[in-house]
C-alpha cells in the first residue's frame, strides 16, 4: 500500500519540491515561496522550469504536499507561464570597486560606486 503525501501549509514548502500540471506530469521545481508577512498571505510560487523561472499565482495552486504541489493548470498553460516580476537588484563587484584617490574613496563612502542593475 503506497501512503499518500501529507498535505502541509505554505510555510512549510521546501526549495527543490517537484511541481505538477493538474494531470500530475512535472513541469519544474519549487524555487521560491512567495508570501506577504505581515498579512500572512501566501502569493504565489516561483518555479524553476527548463526554460527558465515563472510565477504561479496562489489561485492555480491546488496543493501543497510534502512531496509535490499540484496545479490547476494544465501542461501547455503551465508552459505559457510568465516570468516573476520583482523589484529590482542590485550587486557590487569588489573587484571593480577599487581606487586610491580620494574621489575613488568619497565615490565608495557616498555613492553607489560600480554598482549593477540585475536584469
Amino acid at each position: 500500500m503506497t501512503q499518500e503525501p501529507t498535505p502541509i501549509a505554505y510555510t512549510g514548502l521546501a526549495t527543490g519540491t517537484p511541481v505538477q500540471a493538474s494531470d500530475g506530469s512535472e513541469f519544474g521545481t519549487v524555487q521560491a515561496v512567495l508570501d506577504v508577512p505581515d498579512l500572512d498571505v501566501f502569493d504565489g510560487i516561483v518555479v524553476l522550469t527548463d526554460a527558465g523561472s515563472t510565477f504561479v499565482d496562489a489561485d492555480q495552486v491546488e496543493t501543497i504536499t510534502t512531496a509535490y504541489v499540484r496545479c490547476k493548470l494544465t501542461p501547455d498553460e503551465a508552459r505559457a507561464l510568465p516570468e516573476p516580476e520583482a523589484a529590482p537588484t542590485y550587486s557590487v563587484d569588489a573587484h571593480e570597486d577599487i581606487g586610491n584617490s580620494l574621489g575613488d574613496r568619497f565615490r565608495r563612502m557616498f555613492g553607489r560606486g560600480n554598482w549593477k542593475r540585475e536584469q
